[in-house]
Protein backbone atom coordinates (compact mmCIF):
# COMPACT_ATOMS: atom_id res chain seq x y z
CA UNK A 1 0.00 0.00 0.00
CA UNK A 2 1.34 3.43 -0.90
CA UNK A 3 0.99 6.54 1.17
CA UNK A 4 2.00 10.04 0.15
CA UNK A 5 3.42 12.72 2.39
CA UNK A 6 3.93 16.30 1.26
CA UNK A 7 6.67 18.37 2.86
CA UNK A 8 8.30 21.69 2.12
CA UNK A 9 12.01 21.87 1.49
CA UNK A 10 13.32 25.31 2.35
CA UNK A 11 16.31 26.50 0.42
CA UNK A 12 17.49 29.89 -0.73
CA UNK A 13 15.41 31.45 -3.53
CA UNK A 14 18.03 30.76 -6.15
CA UNK A 15 18.68 27.17 -5.09
CA UNK A 16 18.41 24.27 -7.49
CA UNK A 17 19.26 20.50 -7.32
CA UNK A 18 18.51 17.48 -9.55
CA UNK A 19 18.70 14.76 -7.02
CA UNK A 20 18.80 14.27 -3.29
CA UNK A 21 22.32 13.77 -1.96
CA UNK A 22 23.33 10.26 -0.95
CA UNK A 23 23.27 9.91 2.81
CA UNK A 24 24.68 6.55 3.72
CA UNK A 25 27.15 4.13 2.28
CA UNK A 26 27.19 1.33 4.79
CA UNK A 27 25.70 1.83 8.16
CA UNK A 28 27.26 -1.43 9.61
CA UNK A 29 33.84 25.33 32.35
CA UNK A 30 31.95 25.72 34.45
CA UNK A 31 28.67 24.23 33.77
CA UNK A 32 25.99 24.60 36.31
CA UNK A 33 26.29 23.57 34.32
CA UNK A 34 14.62 22.74 15.65
CA UNK A 35 13.35 30.09 -0.12
CA UNK A 36 12.96 28.30 -3.05
CA UNK A 37 10.01 26.54 -1.73
CA UNK A 38 9.26 23.31 -3.48
CA UNK A 39 7.12 20.33 -2.68
CA UNK A 40 8.56 16.90 -2.12
CA UNK A 41 6.21 13.97 -2.36
CA UNK A 42 7.44 11.03 -0.39
CA UNK A 43 5.72 7.84 -1.46
CA UNK A 44 6.49 5.34 1.23
CA UNK A 45 6.01 1.62 0.90
CA UNK A 46 5.80 -0.90 3.66
CA UNK A 47 9.35 -2.00 2.83
CA UNK A 48 11.90 0.45 4.21
CA UNK A 49 15.27 0.95 2.53
CA UNK A 50 17.99 -1.25 3.97
CA UNK A 51 21.56 -0.30 4.64
CA UNK A 52 22.64 -2.24 1.59
CA UNK A 53 20.35 -0.29 -0.69
CA UNK A 54 21.51 3.07 0.62
CA UNK A 55 24.80 3.11 -1.22
CA UNK A 56 27.14 6.03 -1.54
CA UNK A 57 27.23 6.03 -5.28
CA UNK A 58 23.51 5.83 -5.78
CA UNK A 59 21.12 6.63 -2.92
CA UNK A 60 18.02 5.97 -5.05
CA UNK A 61 15.04 5.70 -2.75
CA UNK A 62 12.47 4.33 -5.21
CA UNK A 63 9.66 5.76 -3.15
CA UNK A 64 10.95 9.31 -3.41
CA UNK A 65 9.58 11.69 -6.01
CA UNK A 66 10.59 15.31 -6.34
CA UNK A 67 7.79 17.44 -7.68
CA UNK A 68 10.02 20.41 -8.49
CA UNK A 69 13.03 20.48 -10.74
CA UNK A 70 16.25 21.23 -8.93
CA UNK A 71 19.96 20.60 -9.43
CA UNK A 72 22.59 20.02 -6.78
CA UNK A 73 24.74 23.08 -6.39
CA UNK A 74 28.45 22.57 -5.90
CA UNK A 75 29.86 22.99 -2.43
CA UNK A 76 33.07 24.84 -1.76
CA UNK A 77 35.59 23.07 0.44
CA UNK A 78 38.45 25.03 1.88
CA UNK A 79 39.38 22.93 4.88
CA UNK A 80 41.67 19.97 5.18
CA UNK A 81 40.42 16.95 3.28
CA UNK A 82 37.07 15.68 4.52
CA UNK A 83 36.86 11.89 4.52
CA UNK A 84 34.17 10.05 2.59
CA UNK A 85 33.18 7.93 5.58
CA UNK A 86 32.72 8.62 9.26
CA UNK A 87 31.87 7.05 12.59
CA UNK A 88 28.27 7.44 13.73
CA UNK A 89 25.52 5.95 15.85
CA UNK A 90 22.75 4.47 13.74
CA UNK A 91 19.46 2.66 14.08
CA UNK A 92 17.80 0.67 11.29
CA UNK A 93 14.52 0.04 13.11
CA UNK A 94 12.45 1.75 15.78
CA UNK A 95 12.71 0.55 19.34
CA UNK A 96 14.57 0.83 22.63
CA UNK A 97 18.22 1.68 23.21
CA UNK A 98 19.18 -1.77 21.95
CA UNK A 99 18.51 -0.70 18.32
CA UNK A 100 21.38 1.80 18.49
CA UNK A 101 24.49 0.54 16.71
CA UNK A 102 27.95 2.07 16.32
CA UNK A 103 29.15 2.11 12.71
CA UNK A 104 32.52 3.20 11.36
CA UNK A 105 31.58 3.32 7.66
CA UNK A 106 28.74 5.82 7.40
CA UNK A 107 28.89 8.17 4.43
CA UNK A 108 29.70 11.76 5.31
CA UNK A 109 26.67 13.88 4.35
CA UNK A 110 26.89 15.78 1.07
CA UNK A 111 25.91 19.43 1.05
CA UNK A 112 23.11 21.40 -0.49
CA UNK A 113 24.08 24.87 -1.58
CA UNK A 114 22.75 26.57 1.58
CA UNK A 115 24.38 24.16 4.02
CA UNK A 116 27.61 23.91 5.96
CA UNK A 117 29.39 20.72 6.95
CA UNK A 118 30.30 20.65 10.62
CA UNK A 119 33.01 18.57 12.27
CA UNK A 120 31.07 17.61 15.37
CA UNK A 121 32.84 18.30 18.64
CA UNK A 122 29.88 17.76 20.96
CA UNK A 123 26.18 16.90 20.79
CA UNK A 124 23.32 16.71 23.26
CA UNK A 125 20.34 14.45 23.76
CA UNK A 126 16.72 15.58 24.09
CA UNK A 127 13.48 13.72 24.85
CA UNK A 128 12.56 14.11 21.18
CA UNK A 129 15.60 11.98 20.32
CA UNK A 130 14.35 8.90 22.12
CA UNK A 131 10.71 9.50 21.15
CA UNK A 132 11.81 9.60 17.52
CA UNK A 133 13.86 6.41 17.98
CA UNK A 134 10.82 4.73 19.56
CA UNK A 135 8.78 5.57 16.44
CA UNK A 136 6.42 7.99 18.16
CA UNK A 137 6.19 10.13 15.01
CA UNK A 138 7.30 7.69 12.32
CA UNK A 139 4.54 8.83 9.95
CA UNK A 140 6.33 12.17 9.54
CA UNK A 141 9.88 10.95 10.10
CA UNK A 142 12.52 10.61 7.39
CA UNK A 143 13.21 7.08 6.09
CA UNK A 144 15.30 4.68 8.12
CA UNK A 145 18.19 4.11 8.73
CA UNK A 146 18.77 7.12 10.96
CA UNK A 147 21.75 8.80 12.57
CA UNK A 148 20.07 10.44 15.59
CA UNK A 149 20.84 13.81 17.15
CA UNK A 150 19.45 17.35 17.05
CA UNK A 151 21.88 19.54 18.99
CA UNK A 152 25.41 20.13 17.72
CA UNK A 153 28.48 22.22 18.41
CA UNK A 154 31.54 22.03 16.22
CA UNK A 155 33.73 23.53 13.51
CA UNK A 156 32.74 24.36 9.93
CA UNK A 157 34.88 22.34 7.51
CA UNK A 158 33.00 22.91 4.25
CA UNK A 159 30.45 25.43 2.97
CA UNK A 160 27.84 25.32 0.22
CA UNK A 161 28.08 27.69 -2.73
CA UNK A 162 25.38 30.05 -1.40
CA UNK A 163 26.47 30.21 2.23
CA UNK A 164 27.15 33.83 3.16
CA UNK A 165 27.43 34.08 6.93
CA UNK A 166 29.89 31.31 7.78
CA UNK A 167 33.33 30.22 6.64
CA UNK A 168 35.60 27.26 7.14
CA UNK A 169 37.03 27.33 10.65
CA UNK A 170 34.04 29.00 12.34
CA UNK A 171 32.99 27.48 15.65
CA UNK A 172 29.21 27.11 15.54
CA UNK A 173 26.25 25.56 17.32
CA UNK A 174 22.60 24.89 16.57
CA UNK A 175 19.68 22.49 16.22
CA UNK A 176 20.16 20.88 12.82
CA UNK A 177 16.49 19.95 12.24
CA UNK A 178 14.27 22.91 11.32
CA UNK A 179 11.10 21.03 12.26
CA UNK A 180 11.62 18.56 15.07
CA UNK A 181 8.78 16.22 14.14
CA UNK A 182 8.22 16.93 10.45
CA UNK A 183 10.83 15.31 8.21
CA UNK A 184 13.94 15.68 10.37
CA UNK A 185 17.18 14.86 8.58
CA UNK A 186 18.22 11.26 8.12
CA UNK A 187 21.76 12.08 9.21
CA UNK A 188 21.89 13.78 12.62
CA UNK A 189 24.52 15.04 15.03
CA UNK A 190 25.63 11.81 16.74
CA UNK A 191 28.35 11.44 14.15
CA UNK A 192 31.75 12.85 13.29
CA UNK A 193 30.18 15.17 10.68
CA UNK A 194 26.75 16.65 10.10
CA UNK A 195 25.29 18.97 7.45
CA UNK A 196 22.94 21.81 8.32
CA UNK A 197 21.39 24.89 6.70
CA UNK A 198 23.20 28.06 7.69
CA UNK A 199 19.97 29.70 8.87
CA UNK A 200 19.69 27.12 11.66
CA UNK A 201 23.03 27.83 13.35
CA UNK A 202 24.97 30.64 14.98
CA UNK A 203 28.54 31.30 16.05
CA UNK A 204 29.35 29.57 19.31
CA UNK A 205 29.48 31.92 22.32
CA UNK A 206 33.15 32.68 22.91
CA UNK A 207 33.09 31.85 26.60
CA UNK A 208 31.53 28.42 26.25
CA UNK A 209 33.26 25.17 25.41
CA UNK A 210 31.76 22.83 22.81
CA UNK A 211 29.99 20.65 25.37
CA UNK A 212 28.33 23.65 27.00
CA UNK A 213 27.31 25.09 23.63
CA UNK A 214 25.92 21.75 22.43
CA UNK A 215 23.65 21.59 25.48
CA UNK A 216 21.75 24.71 24.46
CA UNK A 217 20.14 24.93 20.99
CA UNK A 218 16.90 22.95 21.07
CA UNK A 219 16.25 23.62 24.75
CA UNK A 220 16.96 27.35 24.72
CA UNK A 221 15.00 27.85 21.49
CA UNK A 222 12.07 25.94 23.02
CA UNK A 223 12.24 28.03 26.19
CA UNK A 224 12.42 31.28 24.22
CA UNK A 225 9.71 30.45 21.68
CA UNK A 226 7.34 29.31 24.41
CA UNK A 227 7.71 32.58 26.32
CA UNK A 228 7.33 34.56 23.11
CA UNK A 229 4.12 32.73 22.22
CA UNK A 230 2.58 33.66 25.57
CA UNK A 231 3.40 37.33 25.07
CA UNK A 232 5.57 37.25 28.17
CA UNK A 233 7.10 40.62 29.02
CA UNK A 234 8.68 42.65 31.77
CA UNK A 235 6.71 42.82 34.99
CA UNK A 236 4.85 39.53 34.52
CA UNK A 237 5.04 36.53 36.83
CA UNK A 238 5.91 32.96 35.85
CA UNK A 239 5.71 29.46 37.31
CA UNK A 240 7.93 26.78 35.75
CA UNK A 241 7.10 23.12 36.35
CA UNK A 242 10.30 21.03 36.27
CA UNK A 243 12.62 23.99 36.63
CA UNK A 244 15.70 21.78 36.87
CA UNK A 245 15.16 20.10 33.49
CA UNK A 246 16.83 20.98 30.21
CA UNK A 247 14.12 23.41 29.08
CA UNK A 248 12.90 24.50 32.51
CA UNK A 249 16.33 25.61 33.70
CA UNK A 250 16.56 27.93 30.68
CA UNK A 251 12.98 29.19 30.98
CA UNK A 252 13.85 30.46 34.48
CA UNK A 253 16.93 32.28 33.25
CA UNK A 254 15.36 33.77 30.12
CA UNK A 255 12.28 34.95 32.00
CA UNK A 256 14.38 36.62 34.66
CA UNK A 257 17.35 37.97 32.76
CA UNK A 258 16.04 38.49 29.20
CA UNK A 259 12.29 39.15 29.52
CA UNK A 260 12.40 40.97 32.87
CA UNK A 261 9.96 38.87 34.90
CA UNK A 262 8.75 40.40 38.14
CA UNK A 263 8.67 37.00 39.83
CA UNK A 264 9.75 33.51 38.83
CA UNK A 265 8.70 30.42 40.75
CA UNK A 266 9.79 26.90 39.84
CA UNK A 267 9.35 23.33 41.01
CA UNK A 268 11.89 20.57 41.53
CA UNK A 269 12.78 17.78 43.94
CA UNK A 270 14.30 18.67 47.30
CA UNK A 271 17.94 18.27 46.28
CA UNK A 272 17.59 20.62 43.29
CA UNK A 273 16.00 23.61 45.06
CA UNK A 274 19.31 25.43 45.43
CA UNK A 275 19.94 25.06 41.71
CA UNK A 276 16.62 26.79 41.00
CA UNK A 277 17.60 29.71 43.20
CA UNK A 278 21.02 29.99 41.57
CA UNK A 279 19.33 30.25 38.17
CA UNK A 280 17.19 33.18 39.32
CA UNK A 281 14.05 31.61 40.79
CA UNK A 282 12.51 33.84 43.47
CA UNK A 283 10.48 30.93 44.80
CA UNK A 284 11.75 27.35 44.72
CA UNK A 285 8.96 24.82 45.32
CA UNK A 286 9.61 21.26 46.46
CA UNK A 287 7.02 19.24 44.56
CA UNK A 288 7.52 16.29 46.92
CA UNK A 289 6.21 18.39 49.80
CA UNK A 290 3.97 21.04 48.27
CA UNK A 291 0.94 20.83 45.98
CA UNK A 292 1.08 23.60 43.41
CA UNK A 293 -2.71 23.64 43.23
CA UNK A 294 -2.71 24.95 46.79
CA UNK A 295 -0.31 27.85 46.19
CA UNK A 296 -1.69 31.11 47.60
CA UNK A 297 -0.97 33.03 44.41
CA UNK A 298 -1.57 32.68 40.69
CA UNK A 299 0.77 33.49 37.81
CA UNK A 300 0.53 35.31 34.48
CA UNK A 301 2.18 32.37 32.73
CA UNK A 302 2.74 28.75 33.71
CA UNK A 303 5.37 26.88 31.70
CA UNK A 304 4.70 23.15 32.10
CA UNK A 305 7.83 21.21 31.13
CA UNK A 306 6.86 18.00 32.89
CA UNK A 307 3.33 17.03 31.77
CA UNK A 308 1.03 18.38 34.49
CA UNK A 309 -1.13 20.73 32.46
CA UNK A 310 -4.23 19.76 34.46
CA UNK A 311 -2.57 21.21 37.55
CA UNK A 312 -0.93 24.11 35.77
CA UNK A 313 -4.23 25.59 34.59
CA UNK A 314 -5.36 25.86 38.21
CA UNK A 315 -2.61 28.30 39.15
CA UNK A 316 -2.71 30.62 36.13
CA UNK A 317 -4.38 34.00 36.34
CA UNK A 318 -7.58 34.63 34.42
CA UNK A 319 -6.53 35.57 30.91
CA UNK A 320 -3.10 34.05 31.47
CA UNK A 321 -1.29 31.41 29.43
CA UNK A 322 -0.14 27.85 30.02
CA UNK A 323 2.57 26.28 27.84
CA UNK A 324 2.41 22.46 27.85
CA UNK A 325 5.44 20.76 26.32
CA UNK A 326 4.35 17.19 26.99
CA UNK A 327 1.39 15.17 28.23
CA UNK A 328 -2.31 15.91 27.82
CA UNK A 329 -3.26 19.54 27.21
CA UNK A 330 -6.00 21.10 29.31
CA UNK A 331 -7.49 24.43 28.10
CA UNK A 332 -6.34 27.19 28.19
CA UNK A 333 -3.06 25.35 27.86
CA UNK A 334 -1.44 25.03 24.44
CA UNK A 335 1.37 23.06 22.87
CA UNK A 336 3.83 23.98 20.14
CA UNK A 337 6.73 22.32 18.37
CA UNK A 338 9.84 24.46 18.29
CA UNK A 339 11.23 25.72 14.99
CA UNK A 340 15.03 25.75 14.85
CA UNK A 341 16.24 29.28 14.21
CA UNK A 342 19.83 30.46 14.25
CA UNK A 343 18.64 34.06 14.61
CA UNK A 344 17.32 33.24 18.09
CA UNK A 345 20.69 31.84 19.11
CA UNK A 346 22.43 34.91 17.73
CA UNK A 347 20.05 37.15 19.70
CA UNK A 348 20.73 35.27 22.92
CA UNK A 349 24.51 35.00 22.49
CA UNK A 350 25.20 38.27 24.38
CA UNK A 351 23.32 36.94 27.43
CA UNK A 352 25.33 33.72 27.27
CA UNK A 353 28.64 35.52 26.79
CA UNK A 354 27.91 37.84 29.72
CA UNK A 355 27.09 34.90 31.98
CA UNK A 356 23.55 36.08 32.66
CA UNK A 357 22.27 32.87 31.05
CA UNK A 358 24.22 29.69 31.73
CA UNK A 359 24.15 26.17 30.31
CA UNK A 360 23.11 23.49 32.77
CA UNK A 361 24.75 20.11 32.15
CA UNK A 362 23.90 17.03 34.14
CA UNK A 363 26.80 16.14 36.47
CA UNK A 364 26.91 12.56 35.16
CA UNK A 365 28.11 13.96 31.86
CA UNK A 366 29.45 14.80 29.46
CA UNK A 367 29.30 11.21 28.23
CA UNK A 368 32.00 10.07 25.77
CA UNK A 369 30.94 9.16 22.22
CA UNK A 370 31.38 5.49 23.05
CA UNK A 371 28.70 5.73 25.77
CA UNK A 372 25.74 6.99 23.73
CA UNK A 373 23.61 3.98 24.72
CA UNK A 374 24.29 4.68 28.39
CA UNK A 375 23.50 8.36 27.88
CA UNK A 376 20.15 7.55 26.27
CA UNK A 377 19.34 5.09 29.06
CA UNK A 378 20.04 7.75 31.66
CA UNK A 379 18.01 10.41 29.85
CA UNK A 380 15.05 8.05 29.68
CA UNK A 381 14.94 7.76 33.48
CA UNK A 382 13.63 11.37 33.53
CA UNK A 383 16.04 12.13 36.36
CA UNK A 384 18.57 14.26 34.51
CA UNK A 385 19.42 17.74 35.73
CA UNK A 386 19.73 20.11 32.80
CA UNK A 387 21.05 18.49 29.64
CA UNK A 388 22.68 15.15 28.83
CA UNK A 389 25.70 15.92 26.64
CA UNK A 390 27.97 13.80 24.44
CA UNK A 391 31.52 14.92 23.72
CA UNK A 392 34.85 13.49 22.58
CA UNK A 393 33.24 12.68 19.24
CA UNK A 394 35.95 10.95 17.24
Amino acid sequence: MLTTTTATLSLSSSSSASQLPPLFHSLSPNPISLRFSSTLQLTKTRTRPTLKTLTRQKCQLPALRVSAKYEAAPATAEASTVPSEMKAWVYEEYGGVDVLKFDTKVAVPELLDDQVLIKVMAAALNPVDFKRRQGKFQNTDSPLPTVPGYDVAGVVVKVGSQVKDFKVGDEVYGDIHEKALDGPKQSGSLAEYTAVEERLIALKPKNLDFAQAASLPLAIETAYEGLERTGFSAGKSLLVLNGAGGVGSLVIQLAKHVFGASKVAATSSTKKLELLKSLGADLAIDYTKENIEELPEKFDVVYDAIGQCDKAVKVVKEGGSVVALTGAVTPPGFRFVVTSNGAVLKKLNPYLESGKVKPVIDPKGPFPFSKVVEAFSYLETNRATGKVVIDSIQ
